[in-house]
């Protein structure tokens, strides 16, 4: 008597084995996080239009009223101007990141200077230069441009800042990956949740510190002392790193896809990098200084080339996002904690048994 025939599973069958519907879910999750890289980015991109620049002006008391006011009334409202006693203040401003150029006329002939700086962003400046030049060439005047604060010789259009930046926050989102996946997305406890932060911590002081001696010393692209921009580096590291842990402990391993959608998707088109906010549309503009990316690189920037100023705003948003992330983390863990308990308390006395 021979053995009766092994049937083949069919087709569906094998299909719901090899693709569960977990595993489905998680792949449309992905298509709409790739969906969404591609509309935010060339959302941003696509088509740059100046818009608020800050840009103080500098003219004799009897025209700088109403200078300010027809330059305000340029069509789309490029420039949002505002006029300043003389041209040293125009520099202190522009230099403690209040102005973003500054427009210094002289009475006596009709050569103006437009004052920008280069390091905020190449692009930014040559858009300011591209408005002022059009509304002077209007009244027969013309215009020559003076850099305060020219990027590095190896920074090209200014944007090393921007790239160390998001180097940086790739790091602290891959290595709060790594931690979960390694050994499950939500902690046991809040001991462990613990321990996974200052793993993060002591990651987030050597990356900063490599990124740092890389971008500075060892390429020459970017200025500025070593421990400014190491503390910087440490703190995006972490700020991110710790986002990444507390959506993972609310949302499990999703937690990794929301913080590359928050991070990656959101915050690195919204920058200010490529194109610093006065270019960027309307949504991007509001949301990118409250990200860790836009924080991120507009500090970096004023630490290499404007002494730190204007920094402060910068390291706050960084560091509500650190301490918040940490505080989630070790909140989250702490309530899986104490569900599982009573999950095992309710199953030990059989009244949910089935």
């Amino acid at each position: 008597m021979t053995d009766a025939p092994r049937h083949r599973p069919s087709f569906a069958r094998e299909l719901r084995d090899a693709v569960t519907a977990r595993a489905a879910l998680l792949v449309i999750g992905a298509l709409l996080l790739q969906l969404a890289f591609i509309a935010s980015y060339v959302g941003a991109f696509h088509s740059p239009k100046p818009k608020d620049i800050a840009l103080g002006v500098v003219a004799p008391a009897r025209m700088s009223g109403s200078l300010a006011t027809r330059l305000n009334a340029l069509p789309g409202r490029p420039l949002d101007a505002r006029t300043v006693t003389d041209q040293a203040d125009a520099v202190r401003r522009i230099r403690e990141r209040e102005l973003d150029a500054a427009l210094v006329v002289d009475p006596r002939g009709t050569t103006d200077t437009l004052l920008v700086a280069g390091a905020a962003g190449a692009s930014l400046a040559q858009a300011t230069e591209a408005v002022v030049t059009r509304a002077e060439a209007a009244e027969q005047r013309a215009v020559r441009v003076t850099d305060l604060a020219p990027a590095a010789a190896g920074d090209a259009r200014g944007l090393t800042s921007f790239y160390l930046v998001v180097g940086w926050c790739v790091g602290g989102y891959l290595c709060a990956a790594i931690l979960a996946i390694s050994a499950g997305a939500r902690p046991a406890n809040p001991r462990r949740a613990v321990i996974r932060l200052g793993t993060l911590a002591l990651y987030a002081i050597g990356a900063g510190l490599l990124g740092t001696v890389i971008a500075g010393p060892v390429l020459g692209a970017l200025p500025g002392g070593v421990l400014p921009l190491w503390g910087l580096g440490a703190l995006v590291v972490f700020a991110v790193g710790a986002t990444t842990l507390a959506l993972q402990g609310l949302a499990g391993i999703v937690g990794i896809g929301l913080a590359i959608a928050l991070v990656v998707v959101l915050g690195n088109p919204s920058a200010g990098g490529a194109y610093p906010y006065p270019l960027l549309p309307p949504f991007w503009r509001a949301i990118g200084p409250a990200l860790p990316p836009g924080a991120g690189t507009w500090a970096a920037r004023s630490i290499s080339y404007f002494r730190g100023n204007g920094v402060v705003g910068a390291l706050l948003v960084l560091s509500a996002w650190a301490l918040g992330g940490a505080v989630v983390t070790v909140g989250s863990a702490a309530l899986h904690e104490g569900g599982g308990r009573g999950a095992v308390g309710v199953g030990a006395g059989g009244s949910t048994a089935g």
